[in-house]
This record gives structure tokens, C-alpha cells and sequence, in this order.
């Protein structure tokens, strides 16, 4: 029983979890949505480029696009925040005078997004149908048209569950960030969860802060499975009326 005890006072010191709270709602939570959703647009905006340029028929494009894409998916996170934060950091510094992690996390968050980001929409514009662009090109577009009013949008529907998982990932390594070196307002979740329990010697702040993440990633998750099963079953039909040409038909018969 005092095994367990001291088990439960590790990890369920609610004193603790309730000091904790408000530092992970006023700054934790705010750090770690700028990270997530700012890396989140950027690389989404340079992944979209680098699935264009992995299709094009330009040798001179699709190769640089696929080397990006190997680089950033082989390299674990950290290596890339570290580089990144590290090499570039001073020389940030000495131009803008800021000595702010957040730019450089950022910068290194969107570059590893942008090549999952990629290899995603890539897929997904493959996965259209090659008879939606004759068809558009039959109608007189462009290739380039075709692309961006026919396929690319297309392509991208089907790949949204995808992408939403690719974004919850990022909520998860924005915690990396603080390899960096942070200060006090500029912590994370994991940062507060962290240097709290480094100063108690408990783990309860830890798992507070685990429990934000969960608050975060397990609605983005049953979003990723609503929109799979509409994007497979469609939009019901909840008018309640028949369209009168069908109507029509029906009581001729």
C-alpha cells in the first residue's frame, strides 16, 4: 500500500495540479497553439508548392522537390531544431537585435511539416482521376488552369484526414522547441509541466500538461474521422422533399 501511495502523490498531487493550471492555460497553451498553427500554415503553403513541383514534368523541379521531401522526412525533429535554432540563431540576433527561439522553432517546425506536407497533396493529386484534366484541357483550360481549378482541389479533399493528422503531429513537436531555451514567457506546455516538476520534484504538473496535449489532439482526431466519413459517404439529404421530376416519375408508375 505505500508503494502505491507514494505512486498516487506522484502523479495525482492535486494541490499541485491546480497551481499548475493557470500557467498552462495563460502560457503554455497560448505558446504552443502560435508554434502549432503558424508552422501548420507555413508548411502547409510550402508543401503545396513542393507536391506541384514533385509532378512537374520539369526534371529541374521534381528532383530538388524530392530531395527536400527525403532530407526533412529522414531527419528526426530534434536534429532539425538544433540545427536550425542553433546555427541560425546568432546570426538572427545579431540582425534584429531579438533573441526570441520563436521565429527560428517556427522556421524549423515548417520546414519538416512542409515535406509531409507534401508527399500528402502529392499523393492526393496523383490519386485523381488522369480523365479530369483531358477533360479540362478538352474544354479549352491550360495545364496550369487544370491544375489549380480541377485537380490540385480534388486532390486535396481526399487527402484532408491526412492532413489534419500531419497538424496534430505538430501540436506534439512544438514541444521540441524548448531545446532551444525559452524563457518564462515564452514556455510551452511541456516547458510549464516541466520546470514545474523540476522545481517540486513531482510529476503531477507533467501530466497536467499531458492532459492539455490530449485536450488539443483528441477533438483534431474525431475531426479526422468525421471528415473521412463524410468525404465516403457524402452529405445526407436531410431536405425532407422530393425533387418534382422525381416525384413525377414516381406516380407515373
Amino acid at each position: 500500500m505505500s508503494t502505491l501511495s507514494n505512486l498516487y502523490d506522484t502523479f495525482f498531487d492535486w494541490e499541485l495540479i491546480w497551481d499548475t493550471v493557470p500557467k498552462l492555460i495563460t502560457v503554455g497553451l497560448p505558446n504552443t497553439l502560435i508554434l502549432a498553427a503558424s508552422s501548420g500554415v507555413i508548411g502547409t503553403v510550402i508543401g503545396l508548392g513542393l507536391a506541384v513541383a514533385g509532378i512537374s514534368r520539369s526534371r529541374w523541379l521534381r528532383w530538388p522537390a524530392r530531395v527536400y521531401t527525403d532530407v526533412f522526412r529522414g531527419l528526426p525533429a530534434a536534429v532539425v531544431i538544433l540545427l536550425i535554432g542553433l546555427g541560425f540563431g546568432p546570426t538572427l540576433t545579431q540582425f534584429t537585435g531579438s533573441r526570441s527561439p520563436f521565429p527560428l522553432g517556427i522556421a524549423a517546425l515548417s520546414l519538416m511539416a512542409a515535406a509531409y506536407f507534401g508527399e500528402i497533396f502529392r499523393s492526393g493529386i496523383q490519386s485523381v482521376d488522369s480523365g479530369q484534366l483531358e477533360a479540362s484541357r478538352a474544354l479549352g483550360f491550360s495545364y496550369r488552369r487544370s491544375m489549380a481549378l480541377v485537380v490540385v482541389p480534388q486532390g486535396i479533399r481526399r487527402v484532408l484526414p491526412a492532413t489534419v493528422n500531419q497538424f496534430i503531429s505538430l501540436i506534439k513537436d512544438s514541444s521540441l522547441i524548448y531545446f532551444l531555451g525559452l524563457l518564462a514567457s515564452q514556455r510551452e506546455l511541456f516547458r510549464v509541466g516541466q520546470d514545474t516538476a523540476a522545481q517540486t520534484g513531482n510529476l503531477s504538473p507533467l501530466l497536467a500538461a499531458g492532459v492539455f496535449y490530449l485536450i488539443l489532439t483528441i477533438p483534431l482526431t474525431h475531426l479526422v474521422n468525421y471528415i473521412d466519413k463524410r468525404l465516403r459517404s457524402g452529405k445526407a439529404d436531410t431536405s425532407g422533399t422530393l425533387d418534382p421530376v422525381k416525384v413525377s416519375l414516381v406516380v407515373e408508375r
